[in-house]
C-alpha cells in the first residue's frame, strides 16, 4: 500500500491516541535499519522504543521463531509449556531471582509486582501496609494502577480519580525518600535508569542507601527493568551496575525482541506470596513469546551485546561531550547508561532537530523541548555510532 492509502485508513478507523504521526510505514527490516513503504532506507537509533535491542532479521531469531510459529503458537498456561520453563530456567539462572510469571507486557508485569508486594505483606499478617514509593518523573505503564504509580501528572490525571496507595518523591533525595516512609508501606519501587523522561540514572550510593534502607525498615524493593533490563545499560540487567538486588524485577521491550512480552522476577520469598489462583494470565508465557525470548537471550550472551552497549555507550557519550566542550556548547548535558542516552540541549529546538534527523534517514525521539533520546539497537558498531554523530552534528548545524 501506498502510505497516503495506510494513512486515510488510520484516519478512519485507528482511534487517535498518538496524534500526529511521523509521516512513514515500514514494510521490512534488517540490521539497524528500516525500508518504508516509498523504498527509502532509514537507520534506526531508537530500536521501536528500546524493544529492537538485537536489530531487525536476526536470522538466529527469525529461525527459531519461524520454527516454533510453525508448530505451536499458544495453548493456555492450563497446560506446561516447554518455552516457558526454558525461558524461566534462563532467566533465573542469570539473575538474582529465583521465579518468574510471564505476562503480555510491561505494564502488566509492573501491575503484577504492585500485586504481589501487596499480598505478600497481607499474608504477612500486615494488611496496613499496601503503600508502594515511586519517583517522580517515573514512567511504569498505562493501566489505571500503574499510571498512578507512575510519577507524571500528564499521564495520569486525565483519568482520575486513580488507584490510591503510592507516594512520589524526588530521584536520588535520600531523604525525601526516608521521610516518606509510614507504617503503610510496604515497597519503594524505582526505575534504575529513568527513561520515558529523558535518561535519568539512579546515583550508585543513592541504590545502595535505598536497599539498606529496605533492609532496615522491612521493605521490598521493586525495580522497573523494563527498559533497562536485557542489556541496554551495558548489564545483561540495570541492576547489575549498583551492586543491589531487589525483591522483585520486571522486565518487557527487549526481552521478546518485538513480540510481547513482560516479566515478573522475583526472589523465593517474595514470590511465593503468590498462591495458585491469585493471579493469571491468558496469553502471558505462551509459546510463541517465549520463544523469541529464549531466543533474545542467546543472542545477547553469544554476540556479547551488553558489553557493546557498554563500551559504545561511553563512546557516544564521550564524543558528544567532545561536540559540546568544542563547537556545540548547545547540547548541555549528555546522560547515559549503555546505549539508553539523553543529549539535553539548552534551546527548544529538540523537536526540530528530531524532524532534520529524519529527513536525513535516521530514527530518534525527543522529550519536551530540550532533549533528545537515543536508544539504538546494541548490535550497533563503532562506524554506525560515528555515522550517527556527524549526522547529527549536521542537524543541529541546520537548525542553529
Amino acid at each position: 500500500m501506498f502510505l497516503s492509502e495506510i494513512q486515510d485508513m488510520d484516519k478512519k478507523y485507528y482511534m487517535d491516541t498518538f496524534g500526529s504521526r511521523i509521516p512513514v510505514a515500514f514494510t521490512k527490516g534488517e540490521g539497524i535499519d528500516l525500508w518504508s513503504t516509498d523504498g527509502e532506507k532509514y537507520t534506526d537509533f531508537f530500536a521501536g522504543i528500546a524493544v529492537n535491542s538485537i536489530g531487525y532479521s536476526h536470522p538466529t531469531f527469525v529461525n527459531m521463531v519461524t520454527k516454533q510459529v510453525s508448530s505451536l503458537i499458544h495453548c493456555s498456561n492450563l497446560y506446561y509449556i516447554e518455552s516457558q520453563a526454558l525461558l524461566a530456567k534462563e532467566l533465573v539462572e542469570n539473575s538474582c531471582a529465583d521465579k518468574i510469571f510471564f505476562a503480555n507486557s510491561g505494564a502488566e508485569a509492573n501491575e503484577g509486582a504492585i500485586k504481589l508486594a501487596r499480598i505478600y505483606f497481607k499474608k504477612q499478617g500486615n494488611p496496613e501496609k499496601f503503600e508502594i514509593i515511586t519517583l517522580q518523573k517515573s514512567f511504569h505503564g498505562r493501566t489505571i494502577t500503574t499510571l498512578s504509580a507512575t510519577g507524571q501528572e500528564k499521564y495520569s490525571k486525565p483519568f482520575e480519580p486513580l488507584t490510591s496507595g503510592f507516594k512520589k518523591v524526588p530521584i536520588n533525595d535520600f531523604s525525601a525518600l526516608e521521610a516518606a516512609i509510614t507504617e503503610n508501606t510496604c515497597a519503594i519501587m524505582l526505575e534504575p535508569v529513568q527513561g520515558e523522561s529523558g535518561v535519568y540514572p539512579c546515583d550508585y550510593e543513592y541504590l545502595q542507601n535505598v536497599k539498606k534502607l529496605c533492609e532496615e525498615k522491612k521493605l521490598l524493593l521493586i525495580f522497573d527493568e523494563v527498559q533497562t533490563g536485557v542489556g541496554r545499560t551495558g548489564k545483561l540487567f540495570g541492576y547489575q551496575n549498583y551492586n543491589v538486588e531487589p525483591d522483585i524485577f520486571t522486565l518487557a521491550k527487549a526481552l521478546g525482541g518485538g513480540v510481547p512480552i513482560g516479566a515478573i522476577c522475583a526472589k523465593e520469598h517474595v514470590a511465593k506470596a503468590f498462591a495458585p489462583g491469585e493471579h493469571g494470565s491468558t496469553f502471558g508465557g505462551n509459546p510463541l513469546a517465549c520463544t523469541a525470548g529464549l531466543a533474545v537471550m542467546k543472542i545477547m550472551k553469544e554476540e556479547h551485546l551488553p558489553e557493546n552497549a557498554e563500551k559504545l555507550g561511553k563512546y557516544i557519550k564521550s564524543q558528544l561531550e567532545n561536540l559540546a566542550s568544542t563547537s556545540h556548547p548547545v547540547i548541555s548535558e549528555v546522560r547515559a547508561a549503555g546505549l539508553m542516552i539523553g543529549i539535553e540541549l539548552n534551546k527548544p529546538i529538540a523537536p526540530i532537530v528530531k524532524t532534520k534527523m529524519f529527513e536525513k534517514k535516521y530514527l530518534i525521539a525527543n522529550v519536551g523541548e530540550n532533549i533528545l533520546r537515543i536508544l539504538p539497537p546494541l548490535i550497533i558498531t563503532q562506524t554506525d555510532a560515528d555515522e550517527f554523530i556527524i549526522t547529527l552534528k549536521s542537524a543541529i548545524d541546520e537548525v542553529l
